[in-house]
């Protein structure tokens, strides 16, 4: 707990060594030097947190774990998946509905790693960067626009309520 007192300008004696006489600034009030620094350790130097670096080096090894399982065609669904699930997120963005901005960042890193995983995939198999580039278009224009998983889900929702009502 901390106390706040504040006390009146004649009260208050502040050592010499601590106000800067050479101001060479417009501001006419005081300056305080301190000869002391006031550090905080960085997070990441923490250990055992809910964010721990180490608590979140192991989820994501978890996670490429999970997408290296998955077949090149189950990636490129959840990839269009996941690209579905950021239009919303911007849409509800722009609607002003509540949503939780972390989802932006969580998703696009999702998208990366999964598209990181395919590109491995086929550096694998030997395909170059151009040819790479060109198949990526042609899987692009195949894409067949759906509803991403939660508007079906919210849709259902909405149904069920309905019937019921």
């Amino acid at each position: 707990m901390m106390n706040l007192s504040i006390a009146s300008p004649s009260s208050v004696a502040i050592p010499a060594k601590f106000l800067s006489s050479t101001s060479k600034s417009s501001f006419n009030g005081l300056q305080i030097r301190f000869p002391f620094s006031c550090r905080v350790p960085p997070k990441a130097a923490c250990t055992g947190g809910r964010n721990s670096p180490v608590v979140m080096m192991a989820k994501r090894e978890e996670e490429l774990k999970d997408i290296r399982a998955k077949t090149t065609e189950e990636i490129n669904e959840e990839v269009v998946d996941l690209k579905g699930e950021l239009l919303m997120l911007r849409l509800q963005k722009s609607a002003r509905n509540e949503f939780k901005s972390s989802e932006f960042r969580r998703m696009r890193k999702r998208i990366a790693r999964m598209l990181t995983v395919k590109r491995e995939r086929e550096i694998e198999e030997g395909v170059g960067k151009r040819l790479s580039r060109k198949l990526d278009r042609k899987w692009k224009k195949s894409i067949v626009v759906r509803p991403p998983p939660s508007l079906k889900k919210l849709r259902e929702e909405e149904e069920a309520a309905e019937k019921s009502a």
